[in-house]
């Protein structure tokens, strides 16, 4: 009778607490659902669901506070699905590609990670920036926005508001760099591929990249998602590269307990890679509607996970801490987009 009723007692407990799980992951996905539809408005649509979901996430922290009562839901879309969406972003990876057209463009997009992650890192020494919103930065300006940010984060130990922080400025910045490349086309004097080649190995989302490169056409499209997608590939070893870091840095500094976690999801994006390109569409032929759709929910996982991240952002800390390293990251572009026009 005694084990009944602790039964009876421990189940009311254990329901509200599921209830708040499931409320919090999908107060995630109805701001994730706003997001899509601001991003449908004019103007709005260049700017994209990604940054209008944050957006409206950072409001929402403003005039009505974190939502206590369902953290856990949040905190499981902010860490658990934005995983699961970096596993599927390597299905877009198509690594053949890279490796037998893309050797030298390869070796340009090392360049180019090298360049942003040093100059913006330099800069914010400069300018007293935040170090950790700095290095995000960085690493987003030279691989691929918010999912590179996504991936080194928890790595480099970064928390949630400066994980949102750099994703909202990297949206947003790229963006207006991807909007500027369209207004300069007409004007610039060059070739239409060498036009997707610059757009591909300096800017910043593979989405910006997509946006940029479009009115230069089929051929413009395609080498600059090709230029874009090295920069992709280099997100497993740079990683690997931080976890080497971050390890040498606590044996340095006798911190004994600071364990690196090892980003098992890493593993499944390389998985996804393989697949991606060896199986799928190849001895295992996958049509295009559904890789589409699993890219749709690729885009609706990490804009809930980042709707989550957002929440934990204070305008507060958004004034004082993202100033800086916001000038450090537009100057890391703006000299990114030069020097590597010139040398293509």
């Amino acid at each position: 009778m005694a084990a009944a009723n602790t039964k009876q007692k421990e189940h009311p407990m254990q329901f509200p607490s599921f209830q708040k799980w499931v409320g919090g992951v999908l107060f995630t996905f109805f701001i994730a659902l706003l997001g899509y539809l601001l991003a449908l408005l004019p103007g709005f649509d260049h700017v994209g669901q990604l940054a209008c979901a944050i957006i409206i996430a950072i409001i929402y922290r403003q005039f009505f506070g974190y939502p206590e009562t369902i953290r856990s839901g949040i905190a499981f879309s902010s860490k658990r699905l934005l995983r699961a969406a970096i596993i599927l972003y390597g299905l877009k990876l198509n690594i053949d590609v890279v490796l037998q057209d893309g050797i030298g463009l390869l070796i340009r997009d090392a360049g180019v990670i090298i360049f942003a992650i040093g100059l913006t890192v330099l800069l914010a020494k400069i300018l007293k920036a935040d170090k950790m919103i700095s290095l995000l930065l960085g690493v987003g300006t030279g691989v691929c926005g918010a999912a590179a940010i996504a991936a080194v984060a928890p790595i480099v130990k970064s928390k949630d508001e400066d994980t949102a922080i750099g994703v909202g400025i990297i949206a947003m910045m790229g963006t207006i760099f991807a909007i500027g490349y369209t207004i300069l086309m007409p004007f610039l004097p060059i070739s239409a591929v060498d036009y997707g080649v610059w757009s591909g190995s300096s800017l910043h989302e593979v989405a910006h990249v997509a946006l940029a490169a479009a009115p230069g056409g089929e051929d413009a499209l395609a080498i600059a998602l090709l230029a874009k997608l090295g920069r992709v590939f280099l997100l497993v070893p740079l990683c690997f590269i931080f976890i080497l870091i971050m390890k040498r840095k606590n044996k340095n500094s006798e911190q004994t307990d600071a364990k690196i976690e090892f980003p098992w999801f890493l593993v499944g994006f390389i998985a996804l890679s393989i697949l991606g390109s060896y199986v799928f569409g190849h001895s295992v032929p996958v049509p295009d509607s559904v890789m589409n759709e699993v890219s749709m929910i690729t885009t609706w996982l990490l804009t809930a996970a980042m709707v989550g991240l957002g929440l934990n952002v204070s305008l507060s800390d958004l004034r004082t801490k993202a100033l800086k390293p916001l000038i450090a990251m537009a100057i890391t572009s703006v000299f990114l987009s030069v020097i590597v026009y010139f040398i293509i």
